[in-house]
């Protein structure tokens, strides 16, 4: 009797801790939303035809993104920067989509994307039950991982056999359950719309994650399919008179990754190893694209996307480590464990949770031994340039689509078959030199942290520096010729090895040591799965539907209030307004990337200049949520997510609604702008009514 009191007091406790701490925190599974939070706080009922509405509302980019349907006859919106890539793919020397902007004022104008795909989730499946029984007891973890990795290629399999949906099986709560995604699949995607980028990033990396703000980061697609127009069953209205302070908001969206649910031991890695090396990864790829940017305007061009990535993944990962490295986050997080520790030391049905911990530790540290190899070769941070990416997928799929698709390594199974030949058969532009300089500061690196002398190393170098050999490579291969790319998939791998091309011989040369490293890490992840599935089991039992799982590039919903903030004794408006934006251009006399596009000052008497432009919410985001439309109670686009502030990047281990805000780009903003500056009636009365 008095080990269960002291259980329940100690639950109660860590319950109340727990519920006080999350204030609108949560990415919500839209098959587990908090209804009756909601409805308790903000006496809002979500029914399950708008929760459906919403969903088959909302789009997922899978160049790493959200967006949403704001028509009948298939306008898609996004954020610039989402649709970056595929501006950039579709420019050159001659035409800058990204400098210049775009606009279709009629069908036939409008412009193809090159590989961009979406997705579109019709339905969600609890798996958890078939992933575990498929998985033996008391096996080696090599023999359970790769059990665990046939069965969920086998219901992948199988659910695009029966319903024609791109499957995915999701690993949610660390492992504790595993959900079948089923989506439709766009591939034929038309630009419609697309700002200048200064325009759409005004402020630049200075202001990239600051807050005021002023950015117009939107573009706008159109989807087909059979060459026509799709219509989809659900779109999201548009509310031309946006919102206001204190409204409740909903965002609909993709967030990418989130780490909140991981023990202390993973949160020391993160700290101690992880990122910093990827901080040195990125913080050197940044100095290199700057200084090849400025040679030429070219250069710059076609640098353009991926030094904007690094940058943002730079600052990204600088909030995330000062996070990890704050003696007050790192304490609270071991006294929640400890008190976790402790619950489940007074309860016999927890005590396999203790166990768990230790795993977890355990676990880690063979994964530190292994990290900076395994990223450098089987992740490729070693070989950073398109060339090496395609040799590798032209050799491994040689290899893995010879065995059974239960067997083969995770991307190449049957069900994603289709999105993998999308990417390889793309006729993106891929340009030489800039090939070149890549790999070869990448090969640099490699040399640094595995040393000269390192077996592999050498193996790479072949006798060379890193630059003549990235030279050899790049200048030698051919597989950035689309058909010869056509003619040697699904070739025999003798037939591949026999044409002796650099690049590919050099992925074959490698590939039995970078297995090697994958399945060492699949292996150890497996015993942190079954370990975190042990704990996940143990803090659903504690806390039900109460709980979310960590993000993971699927739908979720989040929820919170337009709302400002204090910082530093100074209130931060909720709203920014187009006058604003005028001022900060003037305070910066108008120099990059505070500089704004001629058509703004020519068409500047005729806006509305108290005009909402940008506004800060309490919903809960990360990346990955960067496209999302902010909704209204009844189901209206009054925004769209395109950033955090400098506060929110601590959101990948915490959430907290006293300065952490997610930013919008106001829907009365969107129209103001695109009627008055940019002159596309035809859009802005698609996006007013809904239809063409």
């Amino acid at each position: 009797m008095k080990k269960i009191r002291v259980f329940t007091v100690l639950y109660v406790l860590f319950i109340n801790a727990y519920t006080a701490s999350r204030a609108e925190e949560g990415m919500w599974l839209f098959s587990a939303p908090p209804t009756e939070e909601i409805k308790s706080k903000y006496n809002f009922e979500i029914s399950h035809a708008w929760l459906d509405h919403v969903m088959t509302s909302s789009v997922r980019f899978n160049s790493g993104g959200s967006g949403s349907f704001v028509s009948a006859d298939g306008l898609v919106i996004t954020n610039h920067h989402v649709g970056l890539d595929a501006l950039q793919k579709m420019s050159n020397s001659k035409v800058n989509y990204v400098k210049s902007g775009f606009y279709a004022e009629s069908s036939d104008k409008e412009v193809k994307c090159l590989d961009l795909e979406l997705n579109v989730l019709q339905s969600i499946e609890d798996v958890t039950n078939r992933v575990n029984a498929a998985v033996p007891l008391n096996v080696s973890t090599d023999i359970a991982s790769k059990a665990r990795r046939a069965i969920i290629s086998s219901i992948e399999k199988e659910s695009l056999a029966k319903t024609g949906l791109r499957s995915d099986v999701v690993t949610l709560y660390q492992g504790g359950s595993y959900q079948l995604y089923r989506s439709k699949r766009y591939t034929d995607v038309r630009l419609v719309f697309a700002p200048e980028q200064q325009s759409a990033f005004f402020g630049g990396d200075p202001d990239n994650f600051e807050y005021p703000r002023y950015d117009l980061d939107i573009c706008i697609f159109r989807v087909y399919e059979n060459n026509l127009p799709i219509h989809p069953k659900d779109y999201l209205k548009w509310s031309r008179n946006g919102a206001s302070e204190g409204d409740l908001v909903f965002v609909s969206g993709h967030p990418g990754n989130t780490d909140r649910m991981r023990t202390v031991a993973e949160l020391k890695t993160f700290r101690d190893l992880q990122f910093p090396y990827l901080l040195q990864i990125l913080k050197r790829k940044e100095v290199l694209l700057t200084s090849w940017s400025a040679r030429s305007i070219e250069n710059k061009r076609i640098a353009k996307e991926r030094l904007f990535g690094i940058q943002n993944s730079r600052k990204v990962r600088d909030g995330m480590l000062a996070t990890l490295q704050d003696s007050e986050f790192f304490s609270k997080k071991e006294k929640e464990e400890n008190n976790l520790r402790e619950l489940f030391s007074k309860n016999e049905k927890y005590k396999s949770a203790l166990d768990a911990f230790k795993n977890i530790e355990n676990a880690q540290h063979e994964i530190e031994k292994y990290f900076i190899k395994t990223s450098m070769l089987e992740n490729e941070v070693a070989f950073d340039c398109d060339s090496f990416g395609i040799a590798r997928i032209l050799l491994r799929s040689a290899i893995e689509y010879t065995k059974p698709n239960s067997q083969r390594l995770s991307e190449y199974g049957d069900a994603r078959r289709q999105s993998l030949e999308l990417q390889l058969f793309s006729d993106k532009p891929i340009e030489v030199n800039f090939e070149i300089i890549r790999l070869s500061d990448s090969l640099t690196a490699l040399v640094e942290k595995l040393g000269y002398n390192d077996p592999t190393v050498q193996l790479i170098l072949a006798g060379k520096s890193p630059r003549s050999r990235a030279s050899e490579l790049i200048m030698g291969t051919k597989v950035r010729d689309l058909e010869f790319r056509r003619k040697i998939y699904n070739s025999k791998t003798s037939y591949i090895l026999a044409l002796d091309d650099p690049m590919l011989n050099l992925v074959n040369n490698l590939d039995k040591i970078s297995r090697e490293l994958r399945e060492k890490a699949e292996s150890l992840s497996e015993i942190k799965k079954q370990a975190q599935a042990i704990l996940g089991k143990a803090k659903y039992d504690l806390n039900g539907a109460s709980t979310y799982p960590d993000a993971t590039f699927t739908l979720r919903l989040s929820y919170g209030t337009i709302k400002g903030y204090e910082e530093n004794g100074v209130n931060v408006p909720a709203f920014t307004n187009l006058a604003g934006l005028y001022e900060r251009a003037q305070n910066h006399e108008y120099k990059e990337p505070f500089d704004l596009p001629d058509r703004w000052f020519k068409n500047k008497e005729y806006l509305s200049q108290n005009t909402h432009y940008n506004f800060v919410s309490t919903c809960d985001i990360i990346g990955g949520n960067s496209g999302s439309p902010t909704i209204n109670k009844k189901g209206e686009f009054v925004g769209i997510i395109f950033d955090g502030n400098i506060q929110s990047l601590a959101s990948d281990f915490q959430y907290s609604d006293q300065m952490s805000r997610a930013l919008s780009v106001d829907s009365s903003g969107i129209i103001e702008t695109l009627t008055k500056i940019y002159h596309v009636q035809k859009l802005v009365s698609e996006l007013s009514t809904g239809h063409r």
